[in-house]
């Protein structure tokens, strides 16, 4: 098995090295694709430095095969368009969304790719509100979460507990049959409505959650909520 962590960048130089040895140390042989999306605060130098010196600052923590390849947008697009990005790149049998803050824990690998190894899914997703450990943060984040599953699942007909994780996990054929077109967080919604009408077998798995406040960096606001019920009404009704 080979696996693509594609993780999708913007801003994050405070975090993304501590995340990158965090995957860098999971023993998988895989691909790190990081797609830099325009980021201004110091992220895009520090890949450019990682791209040629990967193997002095991390080759000693690796296990399993390791390569890494690093995509730069010049301007901010929005997750989805990185992704897009990614997936265009991705070799692994197994593709995993990775964000580069340190709110997902790399060490839950292994519960999230078991079902797609063992045969049993196409695609998993990590769900905060299963029972993992999490940090304890915004209560109307919370309710925001639980309202927008809800709508989506109304729709898709599916019984997802958090449509919005950031942890996906699919098998590349299923990525690679699929035609992103959010640039923005409304890559969460359309993903889910397009592997529900394709009729993907799909898992849900604990995944434990270490959330940030907006003072350590966290970027989703309402607007994103609002945007995101625009994109389940587009690709469940009008795609």
């Amino acid at each position: 098995m080979f696996v693509t962590i594609l993780i999708p960048a913007y801003n994050e130089l405070r975090t993304l090295p501590l995340v990158i040895e965090k995957v860098v140390e999971t023993p998988y042989d895989k691909e790190i694709i990081i797609v830099d999306d325009g980021s201004t605060d110091g992220t895009r130098e520090w890949l450019r430095s990682l791209s040629v010196n990967f193997s002095e600052m991390y080759g000693g923590k690796g296990r399993g095969y390791t390569e890494v390849t690093v995509f730069f947008h010049e301007k901010n697009i929005g997750k989805g368009g990185a992704i897009r990005t990614g997936i265009d790149m991705a070799k692994g049998d197994i593709v995993v969304i990775q964000d580069a803050d340190l709110e997902y824990d790399p060490r839950d690998y292994p519960s999230l790719f078991a079902p797609i190894i063992e045969g049993k899914a196409d695609v998993v997703y990590g769900s905060r509100f299963l029972g993992g450990p999490h940090r304890v943060l915004f209560f109307w984040h919370y309710v925001g979460n639980m309202l927008i599953t809800l709508f989506s699942n109304m729709l898709t007909d599916l019984n997802l507990t958090d449509m919005e994780t950031g942890y996906k996990v699919f098998k590349r054929e299923v990525l690679k049959r699929i035609k992103i077109e959010s640039n923005g967080f409304g890559f969460e919604p359309e993903i889910t409505a397009k592997v529900a009408k394709m009729g993907c077998r799909i898992y849900e798995v604990p995944i434990s959650y270490y959330g940030r406040g907006y003072d350590e960096g966290k970027k989703i606001t309402w607007k994103d909520g609002i945007y995101a019920i625009f994109a389940i009404l587009k690709y469940n009704l009008f795609r």
